[in-house]
């Protein structure tokens, strides 16, 4: 049934849009772009609505280009493509964010993320109340046993792994006796590691972010891996990084970026890519409801364009909330 209603929402939201725009205006008034399509939930979700709306409300003609965050922003400094990066997560790639910006090669259009973004070493909070005494990380170096003996990395390619990498070797985890490091092969094993361990009320230790699904689904505790340095995190975040160091992952900064070039040529597709902003609270109600319903990004777009008017109807122009009024009002 949920599948179906979906289904038949998604037809309407495109029936209603392109009665207003036809091939020719959309050309005329926005042209071809590419933005990135992320490789974790909320980075989906993003971008399949940032899609709708530039396709729909400003007649452009979209083109997703599959990535994560560290080709993503490689891609942009080698080739100035894509033209719009949805997603980034500036603390993973702080040195070419800053560099393309001081270059003048990239402009920030906004804080996709409004509330910021999380990332951590975790255990289930279930393991820290029935162990008190795990609560750094040289607790559970302490103690392997009580964490289940391994550590959750991130996939290859996540920033996040390069970072986790040099922690790991900082903190000296792989000479810990009876400590794996299990580096997963994709977001989705990660996630299906923590579901499974909550299903079984098993210990678990690893990395995750918020605003996800799975934390918002699964109460988690926060290892303390030391104090932030920013000194110390951006050596970590680089392949380089002569003497790794132990330091916490800042409070993440989620921004919409794209090139400046394409600001300048799309003044008001970059204004809509600016007003583009979920609350973690937001995106963390779409994404569970995408969870619960074995939904697809595309149907957790129509999911959140369907039920959160308010939040997008703002982020529109006059001639955008024209042309989607049909469904603004609906």
């Amino acid at each position: 049934m949920i599948r179906t209603l979906l289904s038949t929402a998604l037809i309407a939201l495109g029936a209603t849009a392109t009665t207003a725009v036809t091939p020719t205006t959309a050309k005329a008034e926005c042209g071809e772009v590419t933005i990135s399509q992320m490789d974790w939930a909320s980075g989906l979700v993003v971008t399949a609505v940032s899609k709708f709306l530039m396709e729909q409300g400003y007649g452009c003609k979209v083109t997703t280009v599959p990535t994560a965050t560290v080709p993503a922003i490689t891609s942009v400094a080698e080739t100035g493509k894509p033209d719009i990066v949805t997603e980034l997560w500036v603390n993973s790639v702080q040195v070419p964010y800053q560099k393309l910006t001081d270059e003048g090669k990239i402009v920030t259009l906004g804080d996709v993320l409004s509330d910021g973004g999380v990332e951590s070493w975790l255990i289930p909070t279930y393991v820290a109340e029935a162990h008190p005494e795990l609560k750094t990380i040289e607790d559970i170096k302490a103690n392997p046993g009580l964490v289940g003996g391994k550590f959750h990395n991130c996939p290859v390619g996540w920033a996040c792994r390069k970072i986790n990498d040099n922690l790991i070797k900082a903190h000296g985890l792989r000479d810990v006796e009876g400590l794996e490091i299990f580096d997963h092969g994709s977001g989705e094993t990660l996630a299906t590691a923590i579901a499974a361990a909550y299903a079984d009320k098993a210990p678990w230790f690893g990395y995750y972010w918020a605003p996800t699904a799975i934390l918002g689904k699964y109460p988690m505790a926060t290892v303390d891996i030391g104090e932030y340095n920013a000194d110390i995190h951006k050596c970590n975040t680089e392949d380089t990084c002569a003497t790794p160091g132990k330091s916490a992952y800042p409070a993440g900064k989620v921004i919409t970026i794209s090139t400046t070039a394409f600001q300048q040529a799309n003044p008001d597709v970059a204004e809509l890519m600016s007003n583009v902003a979920f609350s973690n609270k937001e995106m963390g109600e779409v994404l569970a409801w995408q969870t619960d319903n074995k939904a697809s990004p595309d149907e957790a777009a129509v999911y959140f364009l369907t039920n959160y008017k308010d939040t997008w109807g703002g982020w529109l122009n006059e001639a955008a909330t024209k042309k989607l009024g049909a469904l603004l009002n609906n």
